[in-house]
């Protein structure tokens, strides 16, 4: 038998294994067959199976790269890595998304939807309890969706809810009806804005903290740390290891490096490029790559001179060397971006002409618009991302070939996404993926919509995103979202040079599940519940 049969054969045996289909003599014995020792065959055993077979106990210490003074438990204004991570360890949204791409029920066991796709009934699960001792009911959903709806709100996800015109239950049953089709209401709802929160009966939710999740807050110090415990009624099965959670704000990327090495926390995110090869290296630290639909922007205020003129953003767009940005600010971990916000792990995807670094055409952009050089400033930190302020840096060096002069404005890592973002004309930030084009498109693209970083306001792209949402043949659905890219490429008021893949770092005993999901830091924000001590 062959190296490579035997590869195959070990796979198929520690799946097996790994999944319960085999006790320890059976796999021993296999193992042995395809050429191994017995003790080499205990050791992959005590290393690949009983390691990867979740355990309880412990307290999960994580170091964050984005928490801010200004963080808050109320899911509306959910924003920062710190929040996200624990929004998502103290509650549960209707569904849910694991990382293979798809949409899973959380507290909805499951639901319907009419022929056109304008009306949901979504099923809640029987026996699940608050924190606080209370049932969840329909009515408890309900407030907390409409929350993100009411006139004076300002909640990141509010325009994703704009074709709902009425949600409500239906005994245990909550039926959401829209003006037009949304073939992806199911998607929209996972989105960390909709986790569920108690109600008062009357439509007011408590936005404290208090939710069904798998852990209860002891304590939360915005921008600081938080404290959680085990629930210990959590209603998910093989979810919630820890006996309880320790999130730290840890902005400065050596400080969190520094925390890792010496085991003053099991997991950080957003481990430092520079670095990450040489940590990489350490024996008891496992450097977890994942790509992702996660991209960097750098967004202008399209209704702000000089970017309210196109010929501007686009000599902006053409004086970027995507390449070399990837390469040396990024140390390859991403792909390059192509100014659009759809990346090749999404659904819907479709291949446009790149655009690529050409500072002669940047030029030629200027002239039209009637400038022989430019100079503007560019707002950068690194709480956007590690290594933002270096893509800044070597932007404005490669822009000076076209006649454009960057200054790099280094903003305070503090309060970066409530002083900088959306409030100076150019500056770096960052997404996370989002499950849709339509989604992604809904929260950042659309005319007026609460996150729309850009300010971007085009008749057409806002046609063919209502066109979309309710279109319910894939293959002309993808068709309208590529005309979108493609609007956004060379109308759109954001450069997108790369999209990142999600790099962060665990101890050696920290376990998790085959497949990490990549849509948002530590497996889409949730290693709290599905991460265990080896």
């Amino acid at each position: 038998m062959s190296g490579s049969e035997n590869g195959t054969q070990l796979e198929q045996l520690l799946d097996g294994a790994q999944n319960g289909k085999l006790t320890r003599r059976q796999f021993t014995q296999a193992a042995v067959a395809t050429g191994l020792t017995v003790a080499g065959a205990s050791s992959l055993w005590s290393t690949s199976v009983q390691a990867a077979t979740p355990k309880q106990g412990g307290t999960f210490r994580v170091g964050l790269h984005d928490a801010n003074t200004g963080d808050t438990l109320d899911p509306a204004l959910v924003n920062s890595e710190f929040t996200s991570e624990m929004n998502f360890a103290i509650r549960n949204n209707l569904t849910e998304l694991p990382p293979d791409g798809s949409v899973i029920g959380e507290l909805a066991s499951g639901w319907d939807a009419s022929a056109d796709a304008s009306s949901w009934t979504f099923h809640l699960r029987d026996g699940i309890q608050f924190h606080n001792g209370k049932s969840l009911t329909a009515n408890d959903v309900v407030a907390s969706l409409n929350y993100h709806r009411s006139k004076d709100s300002k909640s990141g996800g509010k325009a994703l809810l704009d074709g709902v015109t009425d949600i409500k239950a239906d005994g245990n049953n909550v039926v959401i009806s829209l003006g037009s089709g949304n073939a992806d209401l199911p998607y929209t709802l996972a989105d960390s804005h909709f986790s569920v929160c108690p109600s008062d009966g009357e439509g007011k939710i408590d936005v404290s903290g208090v939710g069904t999740g798998a852990y209860v807050v002891e304590s939360f110090n915005p921008g600081v740390e938080a404290t959680l415990t085990k629930n210990k009624n959590y209603w998910k099965k093989g979810r919630g290891h820890f006996d309880g959670v320790h999130f730290v704000g840890l902005p400065d990327s050596t400080a969190r490096q520094s925390a890792i090495v010496t085991g003053q926390v099991d997991a950080i995110s957003d481990v430092d490029l520079k670095t990450a090869g040489l940590l990489d290296k350490n024996v008891n630290v496992i450097v977890d790559s994942v790509a992702s639909g996660a991209h960097a922007t750098l967004p202008m205020f399209m209704n702000t001179a000089p970017f309210n003129n196109n010929d501007v953003r686009l000599a902006l767009k053409n004086a970027i060397n995507r390449k070399s940005v990837l390469k040396l600010a990024m140390r390859g971990y991403g792909t390059i971006g192509n100014d659009q916000p759809i990346g090749p792990t999404m659904p819907y995807y479709s291949e446009i002409e790149q655009r690529h670094y050409d500072p002669d055409k940047a030029r030629f952009h200027l002239k039209k618009a009637g400038m022989d050089s430019l100079n503007v400033d560019l707002s950068a930190a690194d709480a956007a991302f590690g290594g933002a302020v270096d893509v800044a840096i070597l932007y404005a060096e490669e822009a000076r070939a076209a006649g454009i002069n960057i200054k790099v404005v280094r903003e305070p890592n503090d309060g970066y996404w409530s002083n900088v973002w959306m409030k100076k004309p150019f500056s770096v930030s960052t997404w996370s993926a989002r499950p849709t084009p339509d989604v992604m498109f809904t929260i950042a693209y659309k005319t007026g919509a609460e996150w729309n970083e850009s300010f971007f306001s085009n008749a057409r792209f806002d046609k063919l995103l209502a066109e979309g949402k309710g279109e319910l043949d894939n293959a002309k659905r993808k068709e309208l979202y590529r005309e979108m890219m493609i609007i956004l490429r060379d109308e759109g008021s954001t450069v997108i040079p790369f999209f990142r893949n999600r790099v962060s770092a665990r101890r050696s005993n920290v376990m998790h599940e085959k497949e990490i999901n990549g849509d948002k830091p530590l497996d889409g924000n949730r290693a709290a519940e599905r991460w265990w001590f080896a």
